[in-house]
Parts: structure tokens; sequence; C-alpha cells
């Protein structure tokens, strides 16, 4: 029997009909349903892993379902579902490896929610990154590879809504149905350029990303943008309308970006910051039909905050003492750095970024011989011998 995961174009070749029938799943959404889950579990080492949250609609994000394909079942657990208690499907997941795409997200989701850290895992985007892909979105790796043209709408669904739709429980079962042979593809081709050791320090560091959670609030958050312009009353300003949305998300339990965009809450700002004045500022400011209500509690933030002083804000923290800009000599150092790694990548086919970001090229040039801590092993293996860093 040929298996559905071969790649589209050899199951076209070797005449088997290519299908897009939603695949079959088990929604688990009753107090003592996860039982044949946790059961199926019990008989694998590795899980395909998915997860929905509501992060575009309320203003706390949640988990709101766990899609997991387990030994060739889907089954979709309603995070949400009164009664039902996801702590023992979470404990037999961390000793399993975990095939998950672009899991940064979710990884850092399950650790606040829980502590959730994973024994292993594959991400397929990462490897997609690392494989040079032009298209490293699940949507484009599923279409290019199966021929699957997956609906986008649920990208942008309310996960928190009951009862989900059939059409949502399908999107989100084909989100884990086709990851174990977009796995073995990928793998297969990291084997051949030899990345495939770039791919298990890549994860392995995301573990560890992603166990620290979401950073948490400070008081310096409302500082966005450009802020680092202002010095006057539009920095006053800033402080009162960033804090006048957050107060307001939370109040009508929807993501701050819904109530006003950084966009807007800039432009008022900076308006503020070049002497407009209360009423030229207003009128320029449009929050649409859905928040109109919320205009005057608007006004009087722009009010309070052309009133404060900008000295009484909450200040950056100041330079760390230990910290010395870099010299002329290691600006120059870092050019070199940048230019070799530019030339690298280009040669590899991939991402410059993904062998060292601007902040890592600076540590470098500071220090060339603790590039090792800046950098993964692979990543420093390909700048070590480089023009720029021969000693």
């Amino acid at each position: 029997m040929i298996s559905r995961f071969l790649p589209l174009k050899v199951r076209r070749l070797l005449g088997v009909k290519v299908t897009t029938r939603p695949p079959a799943y088990q929604l688990l959404d009753q107090p003592g349903s996860l039982a044949p889950l946790l059961a199926a579990l019990g008989r694998v080492d590795e899980v395909f892993l998915d997860t929905e949250a509501d992060n575009m609609y309320h203003y706390k994000t949640r988990v709101c379902l766990f899609q997991l394909l387990v030994d060739d079942e889907i089954f979709l657990v309603d995070v949400l579902a009164p009664g039902l208690k996801v702590e023992p499907l979470l404990t037999l997941l961390a000793k399993k490896h975990l095939v998950m795409h672009g899991s940064d997200f979710d990884l850092r989701l399950l650790h606040d929610l829980c502590g959730f850290r994973p024994k292993s895992i594959f991400d397929t985007m990462l490897a997609a990154q690392l494989l040079g892909r032009e298209r490293v979105g699940l949507a484009g790796l599923l279409e290019e590879h199966f021929g699957v043209a997956v609906d986008k709408s649920g990208q942008k669904a309310n996960w928190s809504q009951r009862p989900i739709t059939p059409k949502l429980l399908t999107y989100a079962a084909l989100d884990v149905w086709h990851l174990p042979a977009l796995r073995d593809i990928l793998q297969r081709d990291l084997t051949k350029t030899g990345r495939l050791d770039w791919l298990e320090q890549q994860c392995r560091a995301q573990i560890e990303s992603g166990s620290t959670g979401f950073a948490p609030a400070t008081d310096i958050d409302w500082r966005i943008g450009r802020s680092e312009r202002l010095r006057g009353a539009g920095l006053g300003v800033l402080h009162a309308i960033w804090h006048w949305r957050e107060e307001q998300a939370q109040r009508l339990d929807t993501p701050p970006f819904k109530v006003c965009g950084n966009t807007l809450v800039l432009q008022i700002a900076e308006a503020a910051e070049q002497g407009d004045s209360e009423a030229s500022i207003l009128e320029r400011v449009d929050l649409g039909k859905r928040h109109t209500r919320l205009f005057p509690s608007l006004a009087d933030a722009l009010r309070a905050g052309l009133a404060r002083d900008p000295k009484t804000l909450p200040r950056r923290p100041g330079r760390d003492p230990n910290h010395v800009s870099l010299s002329q000599a290691e600006i120059e150092l870092q050019d070199r750095i940048k230019a070799d790694r530019d030339r690298v990548a280009q040669k590899l086919g991939i991402e410059s970024t993904l062998i060292a970001n601007r902040s890592q090229l600076a540590q470098i040039a500071r220090a060339p011989r603790k590039i090792d801590d800046q950098l993964l092993p692979w990543q420093a293996a390909l700048l070590r011998h480089e023009p720029s860093l021969k000693t």
C-alpha cells in the first residue's frame, strides 16, 4: 500500500489519486474524555502537536485547543471545556519527542500555562529556514509538497467561541495531519545538506528560550516605537495614551491593538511633541465606529498627558556601568564580520540573521575569542575561520 505521506509529485507519478478529503478526528470536550488519548500516548515516543489560542480576541491570551496526531489518529482537545483536566495530558507530553511548526509561541504559551517543557522537538519551520526555503509558513509548505490549499481564515478565527464549528475543527486537524510527511521531507533534505545537527541545536535553543515564557510587564513597556525621539510633552502624552489603551483593553477584554494601534498612539504623542493644541490633535483621531464611545476618555487621557511633567515619568534603566561602546577598531571589525556572515549565508542560501543577528555581531566584535558564548556551535563554526576572525 502506497503511503498517503508520499510527496504530491511522487504520488501523481505513481498514479495515486490525490485527495484533499478532511482527515477524521476525535473531539475531546467532556470530563473524562481524555482516556483514549492518554492510552494512545502510552504506545508512542513521538507526537505531532499544535495549539490554537485566542490572542486576537482577548486581553489575556488563553490556550483554546490542542491538536495531536498520535499513532495516525488525530485528537482535538478543547482546553476550555468545563471540567476537562489537561494536566495529565501535559505531564505525558513532556516525556515525548514533539514535532511542531513554529513552536516558539506555543512553547511560551504552554510554559506560562503550567510550566510545560518538552523533552525534545523537531520544528518544521526552523527546518525550512535552515534549508533556505522561500516559504516557511505551514500553509506554504503544505501547498508546495502536498498540493493542499489551507483555508487561511482559520488563522484569524476566534478559537475561544463555543461550539467550535466543523470547518474550524477540520482546519485544526489539517495542521497536524501532514506534519509526519513534512518532517520526513525536511529531515531528508537536512541530512543531504549536512544541516540536521544544525536543526537539533536550534531546537534545543528553542526549548530553552520557550521555557522562559513571555516577558513580564514592566513600567517602561509604554516606550514603544519611536519614543526615543520624544523629549517634552510627547512623552507625557505617550505614557497617558498607552495606559489609557491598556485600561480600556482590559475592561473590554480585547487586545490593545483593537482599541488603538501603535501608529495612532505615536501620531498623537508626536503631535503633542510638536506643540499642537489639544483640539487640533483630537480632530485627527479616528477610533473607528466601534470605539467612538471611548473618545471622551481618550480626550481625558490626552489632557492628563499634556499636563504631566515628563521628568516624573518612569525612566529607562541606566546604562550598564560595565558596558562600553564599541571602539572604532571594534566597529570596523563588526563590519568585516557582517560582510563575512552575509557572504556565507548567501552561499548557503539562508537568511544571514540565522547565523548571527546584529546584537551578536557587536558582542563578537567586542570579544572575538568568546564567540562560543554568543552563538550555537554550528553558527560559530561557520564564522570562526572566516578572514575577519582569523588570528
